[in-house]
């Protein structure tokens, strides 16, 4: 049975944005989804009366009411979009929200005059801000909604993280790319615990240790992972005795304060900023163990040093690769270039 409606374009509007980086990000997310086409979803911009841009992202629907709404809703359920508006039009505005789409697939593909580097730590900030959010957003457990502790950065935390990697890649000489990478495929940006049963074997039991079992001369010991970067405990000891070590040799001054670890670990620590810091620090000794090879050192985070895992490094390198590809060509709308692009084929 098919309801037609009254119009001769059904549009679902799912999603409007205030800057173009989180339009495009999900404009992004949305059209790789699994049983979404991806002609049909369009990112088009227009003015506010204030003059403000306003990106909108839509997908055209059949013009069936018993079709386009339970997709809709399905997608929502699913996480993809986070609600959705029924909005009728005519054909005629139809090419020209191709058009504008068209331009804004063809910025994130076209060459790059700028790179990450050369932004100011403002626009990397703001920038680096929208992306984690994004992650923190699309990460499946809290597109399920698994646990009350399971939440997506807020634009505060997601500012704070973003000024923290700023402030530790500069301070360690990291690649910033590779370090955000290492944090999305870790935990998506996310504080929760992980690997909460793996454990370790040693020789004897640290203070603090959570003692699971014992044999002789040997004690078995809960080793599970804290925070954004997924540091165990095990390897947050190394990461502190390192610091005392670097403190002798590198000038900590130049860090923010909030950034700087306490002199006595603190095995539990849930300061964001400070594993930060620790995460920045592992990942500048494991460069410097294989010599700045990235690939390796990126590996060893995950596998340890003996053992370093390249699917691992391969997938930190996808997503490095892309949050450079968006962070670079993101295009300002009151850019002459940008502006006349958009305008191109006036709407009718």
């Amino acid at each position: 049975m098919v309801v037609p409606l009254p119009t001769e374009v059904l549009i679902g509007e799912v999603g409007s944005f205030d800057n173009e980086l989180s339009a495009y990000l999900w404009f992004d997310y949305l059209r790789s989804r699994s049983g979404v086409d991806s002609s049909q979803v369009l990112l088009i911009v227009r003015e506010e009366a204030d003059k403000t841009p306003l990106y909108t992202i839509q997908v055209f629907l059949p013009n069936d009411a018993l079709t386009a709404v339970p997709f809709l809703a399905q997608l929502e359920a699913k996480g993809y979009i986070r609600g959705f508006q029924l909005a009728f039009s005519n054909s005629g505005p139809v090419e020209y929200y191709r058009k504008q789409t068209d331009v804004f697939v063809a910025t994130y593909k076209r060459p790059v005059t700028g790179t990450l580097e050369n932004l100011t730590s403002k626009q990397l900030q703001s920038r680096i801000a929208r992306f984690v959010a994004f992650k923190s957003w699309t990460d499946p457990r809290v597109r399920a909604g698994v646990g009350l502790d399971v939440a997506a950065l807020d634009q505060q935390q997601a500012t704070d993280l973003a000024a923290d990697i700023i402030a530790v890649a500069k301070f360690y000489d990291l690649p910033l790319d590779v370090f955000l990478g290492i944090g999305a495929m870790e935990n998506n940006y996310l504080s929760i615990r992980g690997d909460l049963t793996h454990s370790i074997w040693k020789r004897k039991a640290s203070k603090d240790d959570i003692i699971l079992k014992r044999r002789r001369r040997r004690v078995l010991v809960s080793n599970y992972s804290v925070g954004v970067w997924q540091i165990t405990r095990e390897t947050l000891r190394y990461a502190h005795v390192l610091y005392l070590k670097d403190n002798d040799e590198r000038d900590y001054s130049r860090l923010p304060k909030r950034l700087l670890p306490p002199l006595v670990l603190e095995l539990d620590v849930t300061n964001p900023h400070v594993l930060t810091t620790y995460a920045g620090l592992l990942l500048r000794d494991l460069l410097d163990r294989f010599n700045g090879d990235v690939v390796k050192a990126v590996g060893a985070y995950n596998g340890g040093p003996r053992n370093p895992n390249p699917e691992y490094a391969a997938g930190v390198q996808l997503v490095a690769s892309y949050a450079r590809n968006v962070l670079e060509r993101v295009t300002a709308v009151n850019e002459r270039e940008a502006r006349a692009d958009l305008a191109a084929g006036s709407q009718p």
